[in-house]
Parts: structure tokens; sequence; C-alpha cells
């Protein structure tokens, strides 16, 4: 049964697998003709099964690749290697059976029911062709039936179309002449106004003409455009001239212009209501003129040739700066005597003096007449501007003739400069609106004004550097004062920089602020140079008050400098030259854009770090010939007779070694004096560095290159802590940290003998050895010295110390 069993499934996988069906009979055949086997126990038995089954499974399903190993599979998962799981074989064969019985099944009927669905198929396809063919047969006779049509109504359509374009000709000439017809009707109506003098009707005609032009701009009428917009400017006139005739009467009565400080009898006429009301009339309906017509178009109509303005002067504004503009071009233009180029503060103080005394008049009396007309105009801004445009006018006119005297343009520099000032702080004219400085941003005068101020500031650097006096300080005799003790060229070139700035602090250009900070780079660059060649001519006596005057100068500009990084009117240039690159300041890496980005460097980090290695280099130049005096009188000190002083306890009172005395009065001249010459953070730079020196020289070339007996030992001790430490303990609370290899040398060489053996004893065995024995106990070396208040000196170094030392017991000299 077994056998039975895996045939079918062989049988079975075959037939998915797409192999012709094998039989049970066929198999129950093949199993009689074999040669009968008789398993000798259970494993033989299902070793045998299993070969037979593929064997006849072989030749049904050889035409298929992979069924064998499938059944193989199938047979592994459901029964493994247990006989006893061979009862599952019925169950299994029963299953099988079933579900072959499925399969056929479901063949035939899928067989059979294919033909039937083709046949449909082709039914529906044919029903589907004999529409398209009639579809299209009758698409064809429509189309046969259009054309016969439109051939027939191709006449009337050419007749129809002559007759339509007739009816747009005349439509578009009838639109043309009622245009035409507004336009004489509105003009009918503006002079019929003015004969019964109702001026606001005239007004709102014009507005009504206005608008007729503005609908106007796209149409390709140009001639119809050009007659519309004449006859506007006409009427436009006409309104403007009246007005302006009535409004000055009124302006007279009302004592403007005020060319002298407003007094009350003057502002306080008898008929002042009914001149209040006319004024308020007249405004209104110069406001509603001006306002009829769009602004853009206005701007040649009012706005002044040659002068820039963000929108044109109101009207009434501009009427009532007439008086003022005839008495300016009068005084300032011409032969007149007013009118000199070598005195530019006329013009722009008269200018000054007219808003002072007429701002009162624009803040009383036309400001309230322009608030009630709903307009957003600043009367007080208004006069200012059309002031201010007399004089922008005039100085672009004299900066232009004055660029080839360098003495009077400067002066006309400062004068703009000052001008520009009041006008922003006491007139309080809003930053927005451009003054009198853009003038001087114009190309040719902006580069004029740039080689100006490089050539008077390279002869006022020439100047200050020959005088007497260049290289003493001014406050010197004030201490309080002179903290860092500047010469006098030095504060002045600092004062020069500080002028340049204030000058175009101002500017309303961030591209021409850098222009001129890229100029101060360059003086500042010069002034190092000039330095550096007098510190070297000087270098020959480093000790002398110019060479330290010159070290003094640097440190000064170094620190103005260092402040000014952190200004905030230097940190805005900063931003503003990492956006605008290169255009100024020259090319920038990457590094330099990103540290100027970050605030991390300053637009002087390069300055300074110049100015720092000249002042390191000097004061190491100077460091160095204090050293060469102080060795020179150091050389008997250092040669003393060490191992044959007397012991502390022989001597009634210690005193200062005779053989040091030159250092230290050497020291202390040197100290003092340069104290008053040095700035203090330099003296601090250099008695520190001096002491640090000192301390290694001591150490090296006395310490060192002698031995000591317990007198020398206890005189070396006192010569340093009671006169050499006391020398700088003017400066400092504790100077010996300053002077470490010596006092620990000095610690080591006076130590009791026991501490001193102890002590050698322990750096030997660490030396010899492991510095930490095993067990612990042993202190290490650096504990050592630590407990003697040893930090500085290393383990083989106080060996060195310890072996100076002339009084170990037995030992002999």
């Amino acid at each position: 049964m077994v056998y039975l069993f895996f045939s079918f499934v062989c049988s079975q996988a075959a037939v998915c697998c797409g192999a012709a069906p094998v039989s049970l009979l066929a198999a129950r055949r093949r199993r009689r003709s074999r040669r009968l086997w008789t398993p000798r126990g259970e494993e033989d038995a299902l070793t045998w099964w299993r070969r037979e089954a593929v064997a006849d499974m072989a030749a049904p399903a050889a035409e298929v690749p992979g069924v064998r190993e499938r059944v193989l599979r199938l047979l592994e998962e459901e029964l493994g290697g247990d006989v006893r799981s061979l009862k599952k074989v019925g169950a299994m064969l029963d299953q099988l059976a079933a579900e072959n019985r499925v399969v056929e099944e479901q063949v035939l009927s899928a067989s059979s029911s294919v033909p039937l669905r083709v046949a449909a198929a082709l039914s529906a396809a044919e029903a589907s062709r004999a529409e398209l063919q009639g579809l299209l047969q009758k698409e064809a006779a429509l189309s046969a039936r259009l054309q016969r049509h439109l051939h027939g109504a191709r006449a009337w359509t050419e007749s129809l179309g002559g007759t339509f374009g007739q009816l747009d000709a005349i439509e578009r000439h009838m639109k043309y002449l009622q245009c035409l017809g507004r336009v004489e009707e509105l003009s009918d109506g503006i002079q019929q106004c003015l004969m019964t003098g109702s001026m606001w009707e005239a007004v709102r005609a014009v507005a009504a003409m206005a608008s007729l032009d503005v609908s106007l701009q796209e149409s390709g009428c140009s001639h119809l455009r050009g007659f519309l917009r004449e006859t506007l400017r006409f009427w436009h006139r006409i309104l403007k001239d009246r007005l302006d005739s009535d409004f000055g009467e009124v302006l007279t009565q009302l004592h403007w212009p005020f060319t002298s400080p407003p007094t009350p009898s003057l502002t306080a006429p008898a008929n002042g209501q009914e001149l209040g009301t006319q004024l308020e009339v007249l405004v209104s309906q110069l406001v509603a003129l001006q306002s009829s017509y769009p602004a853009p178009l206005l701007e040649g109509w009012y706005s002044r040739p040659g002068v820039a303005h963000s929108s044109p002067l109101s009207l009434p504004i501009q009427i009532m700066l007439l008086p003022l503009n005839k008495r300016f071009r009068y005084h300032f233009s011409g032969n007149r005597q007013t009118n000199s180029l070598n005195k530019p503060e006329w013009y722009l103080t008269q200018v000054l003096m007219w808003m002072g005394y007429n701002s009162g008049f624009m803040d009383e009396k036309i400001q309230p007449i322009l608030d009630h007309t709903g307009i957003d105009i600043n009367a007080k801004v208004e006069l200012c501007r059309g002031l201010l445009s007399l004089a922008q006018e005039k100085l672009a006119s004299d900066a232009a003739r004055l660029l080839y005297d360098d003495a009077l343009f400067c002066h006309l520099v400062d004068e703009v400069l000052q001008f520009e000032k009041e006008l922003r702080t006491t007139h309080a004219y809003p930053s927005s609106l451009p003054g009198a400085l853009h003038v001087l941003l114009d190309e040719s005068v902006f580069q004029k004004w740039l080689s100006v101020e490089r050539k008077m500031a390279v002869e006022k650097v020439d100047a200050m550097l020959s005088a007497e006096g260049a290289w003493s300080s001014q406050y010197k005799d004030v201490s309080d004062v002179d903290e860092l003790k500047a010469p006098d060229c030095a504060e002045t070139f600092m004062t020069l920089l500080l002028v340049i700035t204030d000058r175009y602090r101002s500017l309303p250009s961030p591209q021409a602020q850098l222009s001129f900070l890229a100029l101060q780079r360059e003086l500042v660059d010069d002034f190092r140079i000039r330095l550096t060649q007098v510190m070297k001519e000087e270098s020959r006596n480093p000790l002398g008050g110019r060479y330290c005057a010159i070290l003094n100068a640097a440190n000064y500009i170094s620190t103005v400098l260092s402040d000014w990084s952190d200004n905030v009117f230097f940190l805005q240039l900063q931003q503003a030259a990492v956006a605008l690159g290169d255009e100024v300041m020259g090319p920038l890496g990457a590094t330099e854009a990103g540290r100027l980005a970050s605030l991390e460097g300053s637009l002087f980090e390069g300055l300074l770090g110049l100015l720092e290695r000249l002042r390191g280099d000097m004061l190491g130049r100077l460091l160095d010939a204090v050293m060469r005096d102080v060795q020179e009188k150091a050389q008997p000190y250092s040669r003393d007779r060490w191992l044959s002083l007397p012991a502390q306890g022989d001597q009634a009172a210690m005193s200062l070694s005779s053989s040091a005395c030159p250092m230290m009065l050497c020291l202390r001249d040197h100290l003092l004096q340069l104290q008053q010459r040095l700035c203090l953070p330099l003296f601090q730079m250099f008695w520190q560095g001096l002491a640090e020196k000192l301390d290694l020289f001591i150490y090296q070339e006395v310490i060192l290159y002698n031995h000591f007996n317990e007198g020398g030992a206890a005189q070396l001790h006192f010569d340093m802590t009671r006169n050499l430490f006391p020398l700088f303990g003017h400066y400092c609370k504790r100077p010996e940290n300053f002077f470490k290899h010596v006092k620990e040398a000095c610690i080591i060489l006076t130590l009791n003998v026991g501490s001193a053996l102890l002590l050698r004893d322990v750096l030997r065995e660490a030396e010899e050895h492991d510095p930490v024995t095993p067990g612990g106990q042993q202190p290490s070396p650096q504990s050592a010295l630590n407990e003697q208040g040893v930090y500085q000196l290393a383990p083989s170094d106080v060996l060195i110390l310890l072996g100076l030392r002339a009084s170990w017991p037995g030992q002999k000299w």
C-alpha cells in the first residue's frame, strides 16, 4: 500500500507539472514483475520502498524537472524517518485522490466553457464592426453636406465680412469723436467754472479729464492721447496760475516768507480769521488739483531738474517756496559778491536759517489743513525738502568746479558735513530722505574726496612725526590721565583717524563707508611701517626714551583698534563688508569671510596682528638689552666664594652680598626707569618677562655653576628672598611665584641635613627602581618634593642640587 501511495503521489505531481499521468494499475503490474525482496529490518524496509517509489516516478516525471525533488521533500516532511508513521499513508492517499478528482473536474469544465466564450466574443466583435461601418457612412454623408453648404455660403460670408468691418470702423470713429466731445465738454465746463468762480467744480472737471487720460494709456491713438495730454496740461496750468495768484495774495497778507525771526506783531493780522479760512480753501484746492493726476506723470511738472526726490513736492509748498527761491538765486548766483566758491557756508547757513524761521508757520498754519484733507504730508519736512533742493543744486554745481582745488574742495566737504549734521539734528530731517551728503556720493566727487583725504592725512602724518615733541606725551605730568603714555604723534594720528570716521559715519551708502575704512586701514599700515623704520634707527639704544615711546605708540594704536573692533558702527560695517564681498575690501577668503560673518574676527584683525608682532619684537629687544646689562653686573656674584662663607649662626646679622649690589642696583634702576617710560600694560609684560629670564639666569649661571656650604646656601637664600624678590614686590603681591626655579633651589640648598639625606635616598631609590614599592610604604619622588614645597623642579634636577651641597656628614672640601 505504501508503494501504491508513493506511485500515486508521483503521478499526481507529474500531472500538476504537465507530465503524462501514470495509473495505479500500471504501478501494480510493475510491482508484481519485479523481483521479490524481503527487507531484513524496519530501516531496510523503509529504504527499500523509498527507492522503489522513486524509480516508479522517474519514468513519468522525467520530462518535468524538479518533480522528483519535490516528491522526496513532501515524503520527508509528512513521514520522516520513522516506520511507525507509515500508518498515515492511507489517509494521505485518500486526500490526494480527492484532490485529483477536483482537479480533473475543473479541467473538464474549463475545456467545455472555452468555445462558448470565444463564440460570444466573436459575435460581439462582428456587431461592433457593423456598427462602425454604419457610422463611417453617416460621417461621409454629413461631411459632403457640410462642404456643399459652405460652398454656397461663401459669397454671403464675404459680403457680411466687409459690412462688419465698416461697422467696426464706424464704431471706432464714433468712440474717437465721443472722446473728443468729452474733452471739449470738460474744457467748456472748466471755462464756465472759471468764469463763474466755481473753482471746486473746475478742479473736479480737471480730475475727470485726468481719469480719461489714464484710461487711454493703453490706446494706440497717439494723436488723441497727445491732444488730451496737452489739453490737460493747459487747464492744469490755468487753474494752477489762478490758485497761485490767490494763494500768493493770502500768503503776502500773512507776511510770508519769514526771512528773519518772526515777531508776534507780524504773525497776528487784523483779519486773521478770514485769512485762515481763505488759506484753508486754497491749500485744499491746490492739494486736490495735484492729487487729481498720477504722481509719476507729475514729477516732470513739479520737481526741480537735476535734484532727485522720492516724490514731487506738494503743490502748496512749491508755491510757498517761490519767493525764497527767488531770494536764493538772487544772492547766490551770477556775479554777486555773496556767490563765492570759497564761502559755501553762506548759502548753507541761509538755507538752515530759513528752515528755522518758517517751520513754526508750517506747523501752526499749514499742517492742520493738510491733516484735514486726509493726505499724509508733513508740512515742515516738505519745506525742508524744498529748501534742501536749492542747496543740493548749488552744491552739485560748486563741487564740479572745485575738483581741481584741494583746499576749497576740503572746505566745501567740511561745510556739507556740518550742514548735514545740523539738518538731521536741529531740524529733525528724516534719515530716509536724501540730504546734502548725496551730492558728495557722485562718482567723480567721491573719488576726489577720497584722494584729498589720503593726501591730507599723509601730509599730517609727515608733519606730526617730524615735530619737535612728536615722541613725548602731552599728559606726562598728569599721572591719572596718561595711563597709556602715548606719544603725541600716536595720539594725534588716532585723533586724525577718529575725525575721518566722524566725517564718513553719516554717509548713506555702506559701500562708500567701506571705501573710507579701507583708506583708514591703509593709513594705519603706513604709520606702522614708519614706526618700524624709526624703531630700527633707535634699536642701537633700546633703553632710550624714543625707543620706549615707539613701543608705547604701537601699543596705543593696537589698543584703540581693539576697542574699535567691538564698536557697533564698525560691527555694522563688518556685516556690510561680508554682504558686499570683494567690491570694496578686496578678495576675502572663505575662512576670513566666515570669521567676519560670525563676528569672531574683525576688520582690523590683520593690522592688530602686525602691530602685535612689532610690539613683541620691540619688547624682546628691550628685555635682551636689560638682561645683558644685568648679566654683566652679575658676573662677580656668580663667581663668589659660596663654599667658604661663614654659617648664619656665626654672623651677627645677615646682609646683602657685596658682589650682588651692582646687579641689584642695575635691576632697580632699570625697573624704575622703564616704569616711568612704559605704559602700565607694557611694563607689566616687561617685568614679568624680565623676572622669567632672571630666574633662569640665576638658576643656571649662579646656582648650578657653584657648590654651596651651609653659609653659602643661607646667604643665597637671604639675597634672593630679602633683596631680589622685594624688588619685584612693588608690582605684585607674591613676586616669588615668578622665580620658581630660584625659590625651589634655595629650599633644596637650605634643607637640614637629615631631611636632605632622606630626600636624596628617596630620589635615588626612585631613580634606580620603581618610584612606588609594591607595599606602597615608600613615598613617590614627586610627593616627597611637594612636601618640601618643590613643584617646578624635576627629581633629577633636585638630585643635581643636592649634589651641590657641601654640608654632608663626613664630606670634606
